[in-house]
């Protein structure tokens, strides 16, 4: 098997982030370009054309990282990133999905209407153009202020996301966090426990990695 992969991506860096965590290698292919464009080979292999990609042995393309990390987490459940009981993994999925929802794609929301390079790419894998909306950008500011404040009072009272271990909700808040700064957009200082937080979360091996 092997990964499609863009390393400087957000969403790759997810599944980098948890297969270190899971200390699991996989072999890789990098599909991303200098000027910020995947491949053509890999859009004409796998059309949905959004990385990260994991390809089977047997051809199957898996797409989207958190059903790839769950494929991993199912053959190595150890350490546990999804839970380990049916109250932790709920609690995990509803913050990895808020974090995904509220925090990575209006990060997205923000870069791609801003960026040059994606002036016509403004939704992830559209084959046909799709113009920046600037006024969007508006909007992505208001929604990562707003993900920021939940961050934070969440975090008040949890040492991580969905309790007391490390799961793949922090991962994804982190890269949320930090896919925010590529449009120089940063967690406010009034937000201690956030801050908190994140110095503990960007300090592990795996991000770093």
């Amino acid at each position: 098997m092997k990964i499609y992969d863009w390393h400087i991506a957000p969403n790759p860096r997810r599944l980098h982030i948890f297969l270190h965590e899971k200390q699991i290698e996989v072999s890789l292919e990098e599909v991303g370009q200098a000027d910020l464009t995947l491949s053509p080979d890999f859009k004409e292999r796998y059309p949905h054309a959004m990385v990260p990609m994991l390809e089977l042995d047997d051809g199957t393309c898996i797409g989207e990282v958190m059903a790839i990390c769950r494929f991993f987490e199912d053959l190595n459940p150890e350490p546990s990133l999804f839970g380990k009981n049916a109250k932790e993994r709920a609690l995990i999925a509803m913050w990895e999905n808020r974090a995904n929802e509220e925090g990575m794609l209006a990060a997205s929301e923000l870069f791609r209407n801003t960026h040059p390079a994606f002036a016509d790419r403004g939704l992830p894998g559209a084959p046909a153009a799709i113009p920046q909306i600037p006024e969007l950008q508006i909007r992505a500011k208001a929604r990562l202020d707003r993900f920021f404040n939940k961050l934070n009072q969440q975090l008040e009272t949890s040492q991580f996301l969905a309790g007391p271990r490390f799961s793949v909700a922090d991962i994804t808040a982190l890269c949320a966090v930090d896919f925010a700064k590529w449009s120089k957009v940063e967690v406010p200082e009034d937000h201690p426990h956030l801050l908190r937080w994140y110095a503990e979360v960007r300090s592990r091996p795996s991000a770093k990695a």
